[in-house]
């Protein structure tokens, strides 16, 4: 569904993804970790048009998007689930929902129920402003919003940041659900662990490169791997 190519991606002089390449399957999961300042979030902005590459292409159902911009992206049906939620927290929890609609010209009710049913707090808080809802529920919402566009592909950058385990728990068990129901999902997460148990296909990301790429479950067992990011 999406194939990365030697992508390069600048901040002024300084190259913070340093020619990647890899491959995201329709239906599957895969995780992008690494620590912070790797190049994660910043392939994930160029995926979205929200950064324009120096060199390489980004094939999407065999359109190079390298050099679209957001809109377009988002009608091929790529959505984003920023780092930090970015949530508009002076409407409410459906007005948030809708906004995550706003290229679409038909009935928003099907896939609102949709969202309901995959996070029942948003349901019972649906006129709630979302400054109000906690982290947890901010987050959920944040997804609910990116589901609202029906996405081929959701990105999300970093959904467990800043939450309570049992949270994290429920936030990675409607990823799997999301994933089950036919959204193919490229994931970033600092949560290794989580990520590498989620995921189908990982590569490991460290100052703008990636070093190793494996299944999820196989890098979850590497030596390496469980010493740099699992504390073991």
């Amino acid at each position: 569904m999406l194939s990365i190519k030697n992508l390069r991606v600048n901040y002024g002089s300084i190259e913070a993804v340093k020619g990647i390449s890899f491959d995201v399957p329709e239906g599957k999961v895969v995780t992008l970790i690494g620590a912070n300042g790797a190049g994660k979030s910043t392939t994930l902005k160029a995926i979205s048009g929200l950064v324009r590459p120096q060199e390489g292409t980004i094939e999407f159902n065999g359109e190079n998007i390298a050099s679209k911009d957001a809109a377009h992206i988002v009608g091929r049906g790529i959505t984003m689930v920023p780092e930090g939620r970015k949530i508009f927290p002076d409407m409410s929890v459906l007005e948030n929902l809708k906004i995550g609609a706003y290229m679409r010209k038909d009935k928003l009710d099907s896939d609102i129920e949709w969202v309901y049913e995959l996070f029942t707090r948003l349901k019972e808080r649906s006129w709630q402003l979302g400054g109000t809802l906690s982290g947890g529920e901010q987050q959920m919402l944040a997804v609910g919003r990116a589901l609202m566009s029906r996405p081929k592909l959701m990105m999300m950058d970093e959904p467990s940041l800043g939450l309570a385990p049992l949270i994290v728990r429920d936030i990675f068990n409607i990823i799997r659900e999301i994933n089950k129901q036919g959204v193919t999902i490229l994931l970033i997460e600092q949560n290794a662990n989580m990520a590498l148990q989620t995921a189908d296909a990982a590569y490991i990301m460290e100052t703008g490169r990636i070093t190793q790429s494996g299944a999820g479950r196989d890098l979850l067992d590497d030596p390496a791997v469980k010493a740099a990011y699992l504390g073991k």
